[in-house]
């Protein structure tokens, strides 16, 4: 089976792990939010992989760039939703602080990778 690219990424790496652990998060919000948060929480989440995956596929440094660009945009977007969460009370503050270190830790990742393949 071939390997392509985007799995050897570290980043993509984290963001496929991070999508799963998303997945695991919203099954305990409420039901009738599943066609709300629950939807927009797993879509951007699973985003930010999927833009590196897309990313790798592309022949310019440029437009790899911007691909990384959009996954970033996309952890920025789960940020949002992992506040809007606790702010209604889905999840408790050891979820917030552990998801929030996580996507510190992608975002973080995501911007080194733009930065290398821009030099």
């Amino acid at each position: 089976m071939h390997i392509y690219s985007f799995e050897k990424l570290e980043t993509w790496q984290k963001a496929r792990i991070f999508r799963k652990e998303i997945y695991m998060l919203v099954r305990k919000f409420p039901k009738e939010e599943i066609f709300g948060l629950t939807s927009q929480i797993k879509r951007s989440a699973g985003s930010i992989g999927d833009c590196l995956a897309e990313g790798s596929a592309r022949i310019t440094a440029k437009d790899k760039a911007h691909f990384i660009t959009m996954s970033y945009s996309s952890a920025i977007e789960t940020v949002n939703h992992i506040i809007g969460a606790f702010d209604l009370g889905f999840i408790d503050n050891e979820e917030y602080k552990h998801f929030r270190l996580k996507l510190d830790e992608l975002t973080n990742k995501l911007n080194a990778l733009r930065n290398s393949i821009l030099k």
